[in-house]
Protein backbone atom coordinates (compact mmCIF):
# COMPACT_ATOMS: atom_id res chain seq x y z
CA UNK A 1 0.00 0.00 0.00
CA UNK A 2 1.37 3.30 -0.98
CA UNK A 3 1.90 5.84 1.54
CA UNK A 4 0.31 9.43 2.08
CA UNK A 5 1.46 12.26 0.28
CA UNK A 6 0.74 15.54 2.36
CA UNK A 7 -0.82 18.33 0.07
CA UNK A 8 1.93 20.82 1.44
CA UNK A 9 4.49 22.31 -0.13
CA UNK A 10 8.51 22.84 0.44
CA UNK A 11 9.46 26.32 0.85
CA UNK A 12 12.42 26.87 -1.97
CA UNK A 13 13.94 29.88 -2.25
CA UNK A 14 16.56 31.35 -4.97
CA UNK A 15 20.27 30.77 -5.64
CA UNK A 16 23.36 31.65 -7.27
CA UNK A 17 24.85 28.46 -9.01
CA UNK A 18 27.80 27.83 -11.07
CA UNK A 19 28.49 24.22 -12.07
CA UNK A 20 31.45 22.76 -13.63
CA UNK A 21 32.48 19.02 -15.34
CA UNK A 22 34.99 16.52 -14.20
CA UNK A 23 36.69 14.16 -16.25
CA UNK A 24 39.04 11.58 -15.21
CA UNK A 25 41.01 8.57 -16.45
CA UNK A 26 38.32 5.98 -15.21
CA UNK A 27 35.61 5.88 -12.67
CA UNK A 28 37.46 5.56 -9.32
CA UNK A 29 39.51 8.89 -9.72
CA UNK A 30 36.23 10.48 -10.82
CA UNK A 31 34.52 9.74 -8.20
CA UNK A 32 37.23 10.64 -5.93
CA UNK A 33 37.55 14.37 -7.52
CA UNK A 34 33.42 14.32 -7.40
CA UNK A 35 33.62 13.42 -3.41
CA UNK A 36 36.63 15.78 -2.35
CA UNK A 37 34.96 18.84 -4.48
CA UNK A 38 31.69 18.24 -3.05
CA UNK A 39 32.36 18.13 0.39
CA UNK A 40 31.67 19.70 3.65
CA UNK A 41 28.89 21.34 1.12
CA UNK A 42 25.45 19.59 2.85
CA UNK A 43 23.84 23.37 4.18
CA UNK A 44 25.34 26.75 4.11
CA UNK A 45 24.25 27.36 7.45
CA UNK A 46 27.73 26.05 8.12
CA UNK A 47 29.71 25.24 4.83
CA UNK A 48 30.79 27.49 2.49
CA UNK A 49 28.36 26.78 -0.15
CA UNK A 50 25.29 23.69 -0.82
CA UNK A 51 27.45 21.43 -3.24
CA UNK A 52 26.43 18.07 -5.22
CA UNK A 53 26.79 15.65 -7.75
CA UNK A 54 24.10 16.57 -10.57
CA UNK A 55 25.22 13.37 -12.92
CA UNK A 56 27.43 11.44 -14.64
CA UNK A 57 28.34 12.04 -18.18
CA UNK A 58 30.21 10.57 -20.97
CA UNK A 59 31.26 6.73 -20.59
CA UNK A 60 28.96 5.20 -18.17
CA UNK A 61 26.83 8.47 -17.76
CA UNK A 62 24.05 10.00 -19.72
CA UNK A 63 25.00 8.95 -23.03
CA UNK A 64 23.55 12.12 -24.39
CA UNK A 65 26.32 14.47 -22.84
CA UNK A 66 29.84 13.92 -24.40
CA UNK A 67 32.91 15.18 -22.75
CA UNK A 68 35.30 17.04 -24.43
CA UNK A 69 38.32 14.74 -24.00
CA UNK A 70 35.90 11.32 -24.16
CA UNK A 71 36.81 10.52 -20.83
CA UNK A 72 33.91 9.40 -17.74
CA UNK A 73 32.69 12.69 -16.30
CA UNK A 74 30.78 14.16 -13.77
CA UNK A 75 28.80 17.75 -13.33
CA UNK A 76 28.64 19.01 -9.91
CA UNK A 77 26.84 22.02 -8.96
CA UNK A 78 27.57 24.99 -5.91
CA UNK A 79 24.92 26.93 -4.88
CA UNK A 80 24.18 29.82 -2.53
CA UNK A 81 21.48 31.68 -1.25
CA UNK A 82 20.98 34.78 -3.16
CA UNK A 83 19.59 36.37 -0.12
CA UNK A 84 23.37 36.46 1.00
CA UNK A 85 25.02 40.10 1.07
CA UNK A 86 28.47 38.99 -0.67
CA UNK A 87 26.70 35.97 -2.45
CA UNK A 88 28.80 36.58 -5.22
CA UNK A 89 31.77 36.91 -3.76
CA UNK A 90 31.14 33.66 -1.53
CA UNK A 91 30.28 31.59 -4.36
CA UNK A 92 33.74 32.48 -6.52
CA UNK A 93 35.66 31.83 -3.35
CA UNK A 94 33.72 28.51 -2.75
CA UNK A 95 34.34 27.32 -6.57
CA UNK A 96 37.83 28.55 -6.35
CA UNK A 97 38.80 26.94 -2.84
CA UNK A 98 37.17 23.70 -3.64
CA UNK A 99 38.63 23.29 -7.68
CA UNK A 100 42.03 24.26 -6.84
CA UNK A 101 41.90 21.91 -3.64
CA UNK A 102 40.70 19.11 -4.96
CA UNK A 103 40.10 18.86 -8.48
CA UNK A 104 43.62 19.57 -9.60
CA UNK A 105 45.43 17.63 -6.85
CA UNK A 106 43.11 14.30 -7.95
CA UNK A 107 45.31 12.43 -10.12
CA UNK A 108 44.12 12.43 -14.06
CA UNK A 109 41.52 14.91 -13.20
CA UNK A 110 40.30 17.65 -15.95
CA UNK A 111 37.76 20.68 -15.05
CA UNK A 112 35.92 21.75 -17.72
CA UNK A 113 32.76 24.62 -18.04
CA UNK A 114 29.33 23.03 -18.70
CA UNK A 115 27.54 25.68 -20.56
CA UNK A 116 30.35 27.87 -22.91
CA UNK A 117 30.16 31.25 -21.60
CA UNK A 118 28.56 34.04 -23.82
CA UNK A 119 30.06 37.63 -23.32
CA UNK A 120 27.40 39.33 -21.36
CA UNK A 121 27.10 36.53 -18.78
CA UNK A 122 28.31 36.51 -15.51
CA UNK A 123 31.11 34.74 -15.10
CA UNK A 124 34.73 33.76 -12.87
CA UNK A 125 37.44 33.80 -13.99
CA UNK A 126 38.54 30.05 -12.55
CA UNK A 127 41.10 29.15 -14.80
CA UNK A 128 43.26 32.13 -14.93
CA UNK A 129 43.04 31.94 -10.88
CA UNK A 130 44.14 28.37 -10.76
CA UNK A 131 46.51 28.36 -13.62
CA UNK A 132 48.59 31.01 -11.08
CA UNK A 133 49.70 27.94 -9.49
CA UNK A 134 52.01 27.42 -12.23
CA UNK A 135 54.21 29.99 -11.20
CA UNK A 136 55.04 31.44 -14.92
CA UNK A 137 54.97 28.20 -16.46
CA UNK A 138 51.76 28.60 -17.23
CA UNK A 139 50.59 28.78 -20.59
CA UNK A 140 47.27 28.84 -22.15
CA UNK A 141 46.73 26.19 -25.71
CA UNK A 142 44.03 24.82 -28.00
CA UNK A 143 42.99 21.73 -26.23
CA UNK A 144 40.37 19.48 -26.89
CA UNK A 145 38.38 21.71 -29.36
CA UNK A 146 38.73 24.96 -26.84
CA UNK A 147 41.10 27.28 -25.20
CA UNK A 148 42.51 26.09 -22.23
CA UNK A 149 44.58 26.55 -19.68
CA UNK A 150 47.81 24.14 -19.00
CA UNK A 151 49.47 23.86 -15.70
CA UNK A 152 52.64 21.67 -15.43
CA UNK A 153 52.15 19.42 -12.06
CA UNK A 154 54.31 16.80 -10.56
CA UNK A 155 51.93 14.31 -12.13
CA UNK A 156 52.03 15.66 -15.56
CA UNK A 157 49.47 18.27 -16.57
CA UNK A 158 46.23 20.21 -15.61
CA UNK A 159 43.85 21.35 -17.98
CA UNK A 160 41.28 23.77 -17.26
CA UNK A 161 38.78 26.02 -19.02
CA UNK A 162 39.78 29.62 -18.75
CA UNK A 163 35.61 31.13 -17.73
CA UNK A 164 32.72 29.74 -15.18
CA UNK A 165 29.52 31.03 -15.68
CA UNK A 166 27.29 31.76 -12.84
CA UNK A 167 23.45 31.68 -13.13
CA UNK A 168 20.21 32.27 -10.82
CA UNK A 169 18.69 29.08 -9.50
CA UNK A 170 16.74 27.65 -6.60
CA UNK A 171 17.56 26.28 -2.81
CA UNK A 172 15.51 24.27 -0.99
CA UNK A 173 13.04 21.84 -2.21
CA UNK A 174 12.63 19.54 -0.05
CA UNK A 175 10.94 15.71 1.21
CA UNK A 176 10.78 14.67 4.48
CA UNK A 177 10.02 10.72 4.70
CA UNK A 178 8.12 9.54 8.10
CA UNK A 179 8.60 5.84 8.47
CA UNK A 180 7.43 3.34 11.29
CA UNK A 181 11.60 2.68 11.51
CA UNK A 182 14.57 4.09 11.33
CA UNK A 183 15.25 1.17 8.04
CA UNK A 184 11.85 2.32 6.24
CA UNK A 185 12.48 6.19 6.38
CA UNK A 186 15.96 5.56 5.22
CA UNK A 187 15.19 2.63 2.47
CA UNK A 188 12.55 5.75 1.31
CA UNK A 189 14.79 8.53 1.33
CA UNK A 190 17.57 6.46 -0.80
CA UNK A 191 15.19 5.84 -3.21
CA UNK A 192 14.36 9.49 -3.80
CA UNK A 193 17.85 10.34 -3.65
CA UNK A 194 18.49 7.89 -6.76
CA UNK A 195 15.16 9.28 -8.45
CA UNK A 196 16.40 12.66 -8.47
CA UNK A 197 20.07 11.70 -9.35
CA UNK A 198 18.21 10.71 -12.76
CA UNK A 199 16.49 14.28 -13.35
CA UNK A 200 19.36 16.47 -15.23
CA UNK A 201 20.02 19.85 -13.12
CA UNK A 202 19.34 18.95 -10.22
CA UNK A 203 21.57 18.22 -6.72
CA UNK A 204 20.66 16.64 -2.95
CA UNK A 205 23.63 17.84 -0.79
CA UNK A 206 23.51 16.10 2.42
CA UNK A 207 25.93 12.89 3.42
CA UNK A 208 24.57 10.10 0.91
CA UNK A 209 21.00 12.70 0.04
CA UNK A 210 19.98 12.72 2.97
CA UNK A 211 20.05 14.89 6.28
CA UNK A 212 19.26 12.76 9.48
CA UNK A 213 19.20 16.06 11.65
CA UNK A 214 16.29 18.18 9.59
CA UNK A 215 16.50 21.41 11.28
CA UNK A 216 14.01 24.18 11.85
CA UNK A 217 14.98 28.01 11.42
CA UNK A 218 16.03 29.59 14.63
CA UNK A 219 16.73 28.33 18.20
CA UNK A 220 16.67 29.28 21.67
CA UNK A 221 20.45 29.50 21.71
CA UNK A 222 21.27 33.36 20.10
CA UNK A 223 24.26 32.24 18.95
CA UNK A 224 22.63 29.20 16.61
CA UNK A 225 20.74 29.70 13.67
CA UNK A 226 18.88 26.56 13.15
CA UNK A 227 18.17 23.77 15.46
CA UNK A 228 16.26 20.54 15.89
CA UNK A 229 12.76 20.13 14.59
CA UNK A 230 11.51 18.74 17.95
CA UNK A 231 8.12 18.65 16.61
CA UNK A 232 9.14 16.01 13.97
CA UNK A 233 11.68 14.20 16.09
CA UNK A 234 10.51 10.64 17.49
CA UNK A 235 12.46 10.62 21.12
CA UNK A 236 10.38 13.82 21.99
CA UNK A 237 6.76 12.36 21.26
CA UNK A 238 6.12 12.00 24.93
CA UNK A 239 7.84 15.24 26.09
CA UNK A 240 5.38 18.13 27.89
CA UNK A 241 7.24 21.03 26.26
CA UNK A 242 6.89 19.52 22.75
CA UNK A 243 3.45 18.83 20.62
CA UNK A 244 3.84 15.95 18.04
CA UNK A 245 3.33 16.46 14.75
CA UNK A 246 4.42 12.73 13.57
CA UNK A 247 2.13 10.15 12.45
CA UNK A 248 1.42 7.40 15.02
CA UNK A 249 3.90 4.88 15.40
CA UNK A 250 6.73 7.00 13.44
CA UNK A 251 10.04 6.38 14.72
CA UNK A 252 11.90 8.02 12.21
CA UNK A 253 11.91 11.01 9.49
CA UNK A 254 14.51 11.41 6.90
CA UNK A 255 15.12 14.24 4.29
CA UNK A 256 16.32 15.30 0.99
CA UNK A 257 17.28 18.09 -0.36
CA UNK A 258 16.76 19.47 -3.84
CA UNK A 259 18.56 21.92 -5.39
CA UNK A 260 18.79 22.81 -9.02
CA UNK A 261 19.13 24.82 -12.31
CA UNK A 262 15.38 26.46 -12.10
CA UNK A 263 11.91 25.59 -10.44
CA UNK A 264 10.80 23.03 -13.12
CA UNK A 265 13.88 20.83 -12.37
CA UNK A 266 13.05 20.68 -9.12
CA UNK A 267 9.46 20.48 -9.22
CA UNK A 268 10.35 17.30 -11.75
CA UNK A 269 12.90 15.45 -9.03
CA UNK A 270 10.01 16.20 -6.58
CA UNK A 271 7.53 14.11 -8.10
CA UNK A 272 10.21 11.13 -9.46
CA UNK A 273 11.41 10.95 -5.63
CA UNK A 274 7.17 10.91 -4.59
CA UNK A 275 6.70 7.72 -7.06
CA UNK A 276 9.75 6.18 -6.09
CA UNK A 277 9.64 6.01 -2.58
CA UNK A 278 5.67 5.71 -1.57
CA UNK A 279 5.85 2.29 -2.17
CA UNK A 280 8.70 1.80 0.63
CA UNK A 281 7.62 -0.71 3.10
CA UNK A 282 7.08 0.56 6.85
CA UNK A 283 6.68 4.03 5.18
CA UNK A 284 3.92 6.19 7.15
CA UNK A 285 3.94 9.34 5.39
CA UNK A 286 5.76 11.52 2.88
CA UNK A 287 5.52 15.69 3.41
CA UNK A 288 7.79 18.81 3.13
CA UNK A 289 9.11 21.54 5.73
CA UNK A 290 8.14 25.33 5.12
CA UNK A 291 8.17 28.39 7.54
CA UNK A 292 5.20 30.14 5.84
CA UNK A 293 6.50 31.77 3.63
CA UNK A 294 9.58 33.58 5.67
CA UNK A 295 12.61 32.04 3.44
CA UNK A 296 11.60 31.57 0.45
CA UNK A 297 8.79 32.22 -2.25
CA UNK A 298 9.03 29.55 -4.11
CA UNK A 299 6.58 26.41 -3.33
CA UNK A 300 7.17 23.05 -4.81
CA UNK A 301 3.95 21.37 -4.56
CA UNK A 302 3.95 17.97 -3.45
CA UNK A 303 0.49 17.52 -4.96
CA UNK A 304 0.84 20.09 -7.79
CA UNK A 305 -2.59 19.25 -9.64
CA UNK A 306 -4.04 20.74 -6.52
CA UNK A 307 -2.97 24.02 -7.10
CA UNK A 308 -2.30 24.53 -10.77
CA UNK A 309 -2.66 28.17 -9.77
CA UNK A 310 0.56 28.44 -8.02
Amino acid sequence: MSAPVEDTYAEAFRSLYTEFLITARDRHWLDVAVQNATGHGASTILCDCEAGLDRYVGPGGDPSVTTPDGRPGAICQLHVPRFWKHRVRALDRALLARVSQNVLTCPTARCFHVTPPQPEDRSFRLGRKLAWFGDGFERVEERFGRTMWVVPIMGGEFCIDRRFPYFDGIMGGNLWFAGESEEAALDAAMAAVDACRAVPGVITPFPGGIAASGSRAGSRYSFLFASTNAPFCPGLVDHPDVKSELPEGCRSVMEIIINGCDFDAVAAATQAAIAAARDTPGLLKITAGNYGGRLGKSRVWLVPENHAED
